[in-house]
């Protein structure tokens, strides 16, 4: 195991860990054995809400996101997920149906483990305290802190995007965020209009709000924007 996540400065969003960021680098090579790998292209369902927890997926390559349907049909998104995240782990320990849907947003590469091989995974390399930074890390990101929509925005592009170059984009040149404005909206829990004022005011950050899509035209720009946005 790794030693204990570095404390994070004060951000709109703190900075999520990822599964593969609190387990040793041969725990992670191990996990890969251990299971076996597929492509997914944009648009999957990896996970299904209310379907039981037969395995567990890591996130290889590509980003994703996390969706809750309550009761009355409403959808939230609760998070994104990319390259080192572990997906499923709470229906497969506990015995129970999945809490939300895992879609890809773009082209993906997971590493599925079956259930009981992953039961035993945990137990011989002792990750129980790993998945419980694991679930800690998750609830500080849902977890709102009183900070302002445009600095959430923000953060929320610069963390997406570094997701996709994790994934093997070029972070020198325009990046493509395979976003909507509705799915924004519905993550930063605000009004679709809402999030098309505060890209207007990213513009001059060199952020380009499209129909389908977020244009990031210089990622390093946007991070120091973010920097002067936290002050």
């Amino acid at each position: 195991m790794t030693g204990e996540p570095a404390p994070d400065r004060e951000s709109p969003i703190p900075p999520a860990l990822t599964m593969r960021e609190l387990v040793s680098e041969e725990t992670w090579a191990d996990f890969r054995r251990q299971s076996f790998e597929r492509p997914h292209p944009r648009g999957d369902v990896l996970l299904q809400q209310g379907d039981d927890g037969t395995h567990v997926l890591a996130v290889l390559c590509g980003l994703t996101k996390v969706e809750h349907t309550a009761r009355n049909g409403s959808v939230n998104l609760l998070a994104f997920r990319g390259p080192g995240e572990l997906l499923g782990e709470l229906a497969t320990m506990g015995r129970c149906g999945r809490l939300a849907s895992v879609t890809t947003l773009s082209r993906c590469r997971v590493a599925v483990m079956h259930a009981a091989a992953f039961t035993k995974f945990v137990t011989d390399h002792d990750l129980y305290p790993a998945l419980l930074h694991f679930a800690q890390a998750r609830l500080r990101e849902s977890t709102p802190d009183g900070a302002g929509l445009g600095q959430r925005l923000a953060a929320t592009l610069v963390r997406v995007a570094d997701m996709l170059v994790a994934s093997g984009n070029d972070a020198g040149r325009p990046l493509v965020l395979p976003l909507r404005r509705r799915e924004l909206a519905s993550y930063l829990v605000t009004h679709r209009n809402n999030v098309s004022d505060q890209l207007r005011e990213l513009r001059r950050f060199g952020v380009r709000g499209h129909r389908s899509s977020i244009v990031v035209e210089d990622l390093s720009a946007l991070r120091q924007a973010l920097e002067t946005l936290y002050e």
